[in-house]
């Protein structure tokens, strides 16, 4: 089981957000918009932020640093590490099962994800059984395209909010759009706005995903 951050909005949680990072990055990362993300009547909400393991990382010239799976290169669909991909996936879905062994249901479990942690959200979020509150996808990318269309299970009208910057640098407009346009073809009921930041997140964007998580857990 991976290590986690856990906040809880108040006891007794009833439902949960699961929140993955991006690389380089780790578990406190989006911690303090969490109050942020509340909103008036929300119910008790559990949010729990992974760390990623520790790995070398072929983009960043092999050093070690939190990351879901190694990236050769940003911008190539080839040569992706799926044992990575598959070993972060599983560690995901433990963190799910988790939350319904604690007492939260499936459907009141949003899966969210920033940049590379949004990719590994992705993926996870659609091979659900038992469907899932929703997903936020997160200036991010697809992965595995033909694999995620050959195993998905919950996409037909599966709500997801995938934001994204426009000034991106890192994570380009173009491949936010891509992976959006997938998971339309999918079958999933998917939220697009764009902000005009780099690879971050703005206030405007954070009050964005609290409505929608209101929508979705409210």
């Amino acid at each position: 089981m991976l290590e986690t951050v856990e906040i809880e909005t108040a006891s007794n949680p009833v439902c949960a957000v699961i929140w993955l990072h991006g690389l380089g990055a780790d578990g406190h990362d989006f911690e303090p918009v969490v109050p942020h993300l509340l909103w008036p009547g929300a119910p008790a909400i559990r949010f729990v932020f992974p760390h990623a393991e520790s790995r070398p990382v072929t983009l960043n010239g092999g050093m070690r640093m939190r990351a879901w799976y190694d990236i050769i290169s940003i911008d190539s669909d080839r040569n992706q590490d799926e044992a990575g991909i598959r070993q972060s996936m599983a560690q995901t879905q433990e963190l799910i099962e988790r939350e319904v062994k604690r007492g939260i249901p499936a459907e009141r479990i949003v899966l969210a994800g920033f940049s590379q942690g949004g990719a590994i959200a992705i993926q996870v979020a659609l091979r659900q059984k038992a469907p899932l509150a929703g997903l936020m996808a997160l200036s991010t990318y697809m992965l595995l395209a033909d694999q995620l269309k050959a195993e998905a299970i919950q996409a037909k009208d599966f709500p997801v909010l995938a934001a994204h910057g426009s000034q991106d640098p890192v994570v380009t407009l173009a491949r936010g759009e891509q992976a959006a346009n997938t998971l339309r073809e999918l079958g999933c009921d998917v939220s697009w706005r764009t902000y005009p930041i780099p690879h971050s997140v703005s206030m405007e964007e954070i009050r964005d995903i609290s409505a929608w998580l209101q929508e979705r857990l409210g």
